[in-house]
């Protein structure tokens, strides 16, 4: 059954999107069964992976509004192993149609439990906003990472968000759990972003993640290629921090066990 985690920041350029899609291609490259779902209408983590959006004929706005199974909707990327709900513009007035729908918030999570046995990992992109798709999203997941920018006003923001999970546990999904604060676009050499770090890890403690996502040449370029920067370039600095990140991930879930007893058995 899979785990589900939610990739979410209202807050836009602190890497959501570059996340999710990295964090997906790396539990992919280490041979998990994942799925990404695009949960934000720029629809940005699906062109990421490689999908032109004029060819998308279905995307989660299908399975949110006419209910359009997920499994007719899925679509296969380049990398084994790593699969896609796709976005679309559209997504944007799903929030008005689904206003009057019964258990609106919950309509993301009945779409994903008959596919969950297919995957390892379900990570969902959400739209930089705190509205309804997003209440979905949480409402879905298991566990929520959230991007932050190593940057002045990266505390901010974070309170609000933090504000949203608390509501969507006491209301909706007492399930939920923190899986981490990420730390993005740091650059070592600047005094703020060490600064920055500190005071998350000061305020958040265990919630921070050991690993770093650097800022990187490689990780801006691999979205105009439609790929996620493991595939773009493999030894680059961004790819490894992502598998790192992967790693720990499967760490803190006491995954890497499963895999290598899988492997035993094979």
């Amino acid at each position: 059954m899979a785990r589900v985690i939610g990739v979410a920041n209202q807050k836009g350029g602190v890497g959501k999107t570059t996340s999710a899609i990295n964090l997906a291609a790396s539990l992919a490259v280490l041979e998990f069964r994942t799925l990404l779902v695009d949960a934000d209408p720029q629809a940005n983590s699906t062109s990421g992976v490689g999908f032109d959006l004029h060819n998308v004929q279905t995307s989660l706005y299908d399975c949110m509004v006419s209910s359009t199974p997920m499994k007719d909707v899925i679509l296969k990327s380049e990398i084994p192993n790593l699969d896609i709900i796709p976005s679309h513009i559209d997504l944007v007035g799903a929030e008005i149609e689904m206003i009057n729908y019964p258990n609106r918030e919950s309509v993301l999570k009945s779409l994903l439990e008959p596919v969950k046995e297919l995957y390892d990992f379900i990570i969902i992109d959400c739209s930089p906003s705190l509205g309804l798709i997003t209440v979905n999203a949480l409402t879905a997941a298991d566990s929520v990472m959230v991007p932050v920018q190593a940057e002045f006003f990266a505390l901010e923001g974070l309170g609000k968000l933090l504000n949203t999970i608390k509501i969507v546990q006491s209301r909706l999904n007492p399930d939920l759990v923190i899986e981490g604060i990420l730390m993005t676009m740091y650059d070592g050499r600047l005094r703020l972003c060490n600064q920055v770090v500190n005071e998350v890890r000061k305020h958040f403690d265990e919630m921070v993640f050991d690993t770093i996502i650097h800022r990187n040449a490689r990780i801006s370029e691999a979205p105009s290629v439609g790929k996620p920067v493991i595939l773009y370039d493999g030894q680059s600095k961004g790819a490894v921090n992502y598998l790192n990140l992967a790693k720990e991930i499967l760490q803190k879930n006491d995954m890497t066990k499963i895999k290598q007893e899988e492997r035993i058995l094979e």
